[in-house]
C-alpha cells in the first residue's frame, strides 16, 4: 500500500505542477503557445533524467546506498519549498526565449521535479526486489491515473476556484507530505529485504533482484493481428523508443494547433495530454484494452482524416475528430509498448527507453522543428511518422497476415504522405515572406481584393492586417481597422490636436494609417519575425505621419519598465492565429494601461474570436477602474457593399471620457456590454477560460 500511495502523490505532483509552472510564466513571454511546448520538452526531458537516474542506482549501487542518496536528495528538495518564481527571470524581450524557459524552470523547479520522475521506475524496482514478485506495470497504470486527476482536476476545479499562488503553496505542502512518504518507505523496504535475505532457505545475496517470471511476463502471449495464434513478443531499445516518441509527437503536434488557434490556456494543454496519459492508464492496466483488431483499423482511418483537416479552421468540427485521432494513435503506441514490455529484471531499463522517446519527440517537436521549418509543418511530419511506425509494428503476426497488414500500411503512408505534401504546398502557395519565430509563422500574401490588389499579413491561419496595393489607396485604413470600426471611430473621435499612440502588437502597421503629422507612436512587437514582415513588407511605418519607435518585447512587461506614457488611445491587438492572451486581459494588466492612459485617453481591445467572449471580461476590468466599455461591431463588407479589404470586426471601447463616448462616430453604434453572471474578475493568479468559451 506504501508504495502504491508514493506513487500516487508523486504522478498526482507531477502532472499537477505543469499546467501551474507554465501558466505562472505564461505572461512573460507573450501568451505564446510555444511556452508551453517548450515546457513538455523540460518536463520530458525531466523525466529522462529521473528514469536514467533510477536505472542507474538500482544497478550500481548496493540497495543501502541508494536509500540513503535518495533520502538525502528528497530532504533537500522539501527544504527549498516552496516553488514560486523569482521575477528575476523576467525577459526584457531580447533573449531567447526557449533556452530561458528552460533554465527557468530548471532553477524553479528542477530538483523536485526530476526527483518525482524517478518515483516509478524506482518504487517499482523497489517493489519487486522486497516482494520478488512481478513487475509491477500495474503501479505504472496507477500512476498515469494519478496524472489525469490532477490535469483534469486542475483547468475544471482548481483553475477556476483557488488562485495560482495559494495553489503553488498548497503543491509545495504535499511536496513536503510525499518526501516524508518517500522517506519512510525507502527505509522499510530496506529493512524488509533484509529480513528476506536473512531468513533460511532464501537463496541468493540481500537484495537480490527477483528471477521469477511474472504471470503476465513481457514474453508475453499476443494475439496476431489475424486473430491466430497467440505468439511471444519481446521488445527493444528501438522499438521502445520508437513507439514513446511517435506518441509524444503527436501529442505536442495536436496540442499546438490546438493553443495557436484558440487560446494558450491550461485547459487547452491539458486536455490533449489527458487523453494521452489515458492510453497509458488503459494499455498498462492490463492486456485485455489494447486489441489490434480494433485500433490498428481505427488508426489507418485517423491518419488520413488527420492529415487532410491539418490546415483547416473549422475547429468545431477539427477538434473532436483531432481528439479522437490523437486517442486511437496514442493507443496503438502505448499499446504496441505494453506488448513489447520486458522481464522484470530490465524494467528500469523499459522505463528509461520509454522517457527517452517522450523526450525525443518532445525535443523534435519543440526544438528541431522551428529551426529546420519556416512553417508548422512538424504535425505532418509526426503524422507520416506515425504512417511509418505503423509498417513496422506486424511483429507477431502469421506470415500471410503480416503481408497484409504492411500492404494496408503502405497504403495510408502513402495516402498520408501526398496529402501532407499538397498541404504544405498551399501553405505556401503565392507566399512573398515567411518567417518562424518561437511566437508563431508570419506569411505575407498577396490577393485579388475585388480588382484592386491587396497585401495580407497571416499569423497562424488568421489575416493580421493587410495594405492596398495601389499607390493612392496605400495609406487607407483596411481589413478591421476601417472608418467605421472600433479604431475608425475612437480616431474620429478624438480631440483635434497631436496625439500620443500605444499599440501593443504592430501586424503590418496598419494602424499607422490614422497617424497625422505631429503624433507619436509607440508599436510593442514581441515577434521579431513580424517586425521584419512590417518594415519589409508594408509601407505604413515609412509613409505615416508624424514619428514612430518599436519596442522589441511583450507589451505588458514593456509597459511595466516604462515610465507613464500619457497616451490618448492605447490599442490591444496582440494575437497570434485566433488565440486570445489571456494575461492581457488580468487586473494587473489594465493597471499598467491605466497608467500610461491620460486621464480622457481611450483603450481599444480587438475583441474578434470564434472561439472565446472576452467582452464580459473587458466589461469587468472598466468597472473596477471606474471605466466604461461600449462595443463597436462592424460589417462594412456587408452595409457598405462589395469592399474586399475590409473586415467584419468587434472591438471594445473603454475610457473615462464622456465626450469621446457622445460623439457622434461613436453614440450611433455603440452597444452596452452585459455583466456575464458568475464571471469574477481575472487577475493573474485567476483565469477561468470556460466561463468565457462561446457555445
Amino acid at each position: 500500500m506504501l508504495h502504491a500511495v508514493v506513487i500516487f502523490v508523486s504522478a498526482f505532483l507531477i502532472f499537477l505542477v505543469q499546467p501551474l509552472i507554465a501558466k505562472q510564466i505564461l505572461p512573460w513571454f507573450g501568451g505564446s503557445a510555444a511556452v508551453w511546448t517548450t515546457c513538455l520538452l523540460f518536463f520530458q526531458t525531466a523525466l529522462l533524467a529521473g528514469y536514467a537516474y533510477a536505472h542507474a542506482i538500482t544497478h550500481w549501487l548496493a540497495l543501502r546506498n541508494q536509500v540513503l542518496l535518495h533520502s538525502a536528495l528528497l530532504v533537500v528538495a522539501a527544504l527549498g519549498m516552496p516553488i514560486l518564481i523569482d521575477a528575476a527571470w523576467r525577459p526584457t524581450g531580447t533573449e531567447e526565449p526557449i533556452s530561458r524557459i528552460l533554465l527557468l524552470l530548471g532553477a524553479t523547479i528542477g530538483l523536485p521535479y526530476f526527483l518525482l520522475a524517478t518515483t516509478t521506475p524506482l518504487v517499482g524496482a523497489w517493489y519487486a526486489r522486497q516482494y520478488r514478485a512481478a513487475a509491477p506495470y500495474r503501479l505504472f497504470a496507477l500512476s498515469n491515473f494519478a496524472s489525469l486527476l490532477a490535469l483534469l482536476g486542475f483547468p475544471f476545479l482548481i483553475e477556476p476556484s483557488v488562485g495560482t499562488r495559494e495553489t503553488a503553496f498548497a503543491w509545495s505542502g504535499l511536496f513536503v507530505v510525499f518526501a516524508a512518504l518517500g522517506v519512510s518507505m525507502a527505509w522499510r523496504t530496506l529493512r524488509a529485504v533484509g529480513v528476506e535475505a536473512a531468513r533460511p532457505g532464501e537463496g541468493g545475496p540481500a537484495g537480490a533482484a527477483p528471477q521469477d517470471v511474472p504471470e503476465s511476463s513481457p514474453a508475453t502471449t499476443a494475439t496476431s493481428a489475424s486473430g491466430g495464434t497467440p505468439q511471444q513478443v519481446r521488445g527493444g531499445w528501438l522499438s521502445w523508443v520508437a513507439c514513446s516518441a511517435v506518441g509524444s509527437a503527436l501529442l505536442l503536434g495536436v496540442s499546438s494547433h490546438l493553443t495557436q488557434n484558440i487560446s494558450s490556456a491550461p485547459l487547452l494543454w491539458v486536455v490533449p495530454l489527458a487523453l494521452y496519459l489515458v492510453t497509458f492508464i488503459v494499455s498498462f492496466d492490463h492486456p485485455r484494452w489494447y486489441r489490434r483488431a480494433v485500433f490498428l483499423p481505427l488508426a489507418a482511418a485517423s491518419l488520413p482524416t488527420m492529415a487532410g483537416l491539418a490546415d483547416s479552421l473549422a475547429l468545431g468540427l477539427v477538434t473532436p475528430l483531432y481528439a479522437a485521432g490523437l486517442f486511437v494513435l496514442c493507443m496503438v503506441c502505448h499499446g504496441e509498448l505494453y506488448r513489447l514490455r520486458p522481464e522484470p529484471a530490465r524494467l528500469t531499463q523499459f522505463y528509461l527507453a520509454v522517457s527517452v522517446g517522450g523526450a525525443l519527440g518532445s525535443l523534435l517537436m519543440a526544438v528541431a522543428a522551428p529551426l529546420w521549418f519556416d512553417g508548422h509543418y512538424e504535425f505532418h511530419a509526426a503524422l507520416v511518422a506515425a504512417a511509418v511506425l505503423g509498417l513496422a509494428l506486424a511483429v507477431g503476426a502469421s506470415p500471410r497476415a503480416r503481408l497484409s497488414y504492411r500492404g494496408v500500411s503502405a497504403a495510408v503512408l502513402a495516402v498520408v504522405a501526398v496529402l501532407s505534401w499538397r498541404s504544405i504546398e498551399a501553405y505556401a502557395q503565392d507566399v512573398r515572406f515567411m518567417e518562424r519565430d518561437f511566437y508563431g509563422v508570419v506569411r505575407v500574401r498577396d490577393s485579388d481584393a475585388g480588382g484592386e490588389g491587396f497585401r495580407n499579413m497571416l499569423h497562424g491561419g488568421i489575416a493580421h492586417g493587410g495594405q492596398l496595393l495601389r499607390a493612392d489607396l496605400q495609406m487607407s485604413a483596411s481589413s478591421y481597422f476601417g472608418p467605421t470600426s472600433g479604431y475608425g471611430r475612437a480616431f474620429a473621435s478624438l480631440p483635434d490636436a497631436p496625439r500620443k499612440v500605444g499599440v501593443i502588437g504592430l501586424g503590418a502597421g496598419a494602424l499607422a494609417a490614422y497617424a497625422r503629422p505631429g503624433d507619436h507612436w509607440v508599436f510593442y512587437e514581441i515577434s521579431p519575425a513580424v517586425v521584419k514582415a512590417a518594415q519589409r513588407e508594408f509601407s505604413f511605418l515609412n509613409r505615416m505621419a508624424g514619428t514612430h519607435e518599436i519596442v522589441l518585447g511583450d507589451g505588458r512587461l514593456a509597459l511595466d519598465r516604462e515610465a507613464p506614457r500619457q497616451y490618448d488611445l492605447l490599442a490591444m491587438d496582440a494575437f497570434a492565429g485566433d488565440s486570445i492572451p489571456t494575461h492581457l486581459l488580468t487586473r494587473e494588466a489594465m493597471a499598467l494601461y491605466v497608467k500610461h492612459l491620460k486621464p480622457d485617453g481611450v483603450i481599444v481591445f480587438q475583441a474578434t474570436n470564434r472561439f472565446v467572449n472576452p467582452m464580459p471580461v473587458i466589461r469587468r476590468l472598466a468597472d473596477e477602474f471606474g471605466m466604461q466599455a461600449v462595443l463597436v461591431s462592424d460589417s462594412p463588407a456587408y452595409e457598405s457593399g462589395p469592399k474586399y479589404w475590409l473586415s467584419s470586426t468587434d472591438q471594445v471601447l473603454v475610457t473615462r471620457n464622456a465626450a469621446l463616448l457622445a460623439a457622434a462616430a461613436v453614440k450611433e453604434v455603440a452597444q452596452p456590454i452585459a455583466l456575464q453572471p458568475g464571471l469574477p474578475l481575472f487577475t493573474d493568479d485567476y483565469v477561468n477560460l470556460l466561463k468565457i468559451l462561446k457555445r
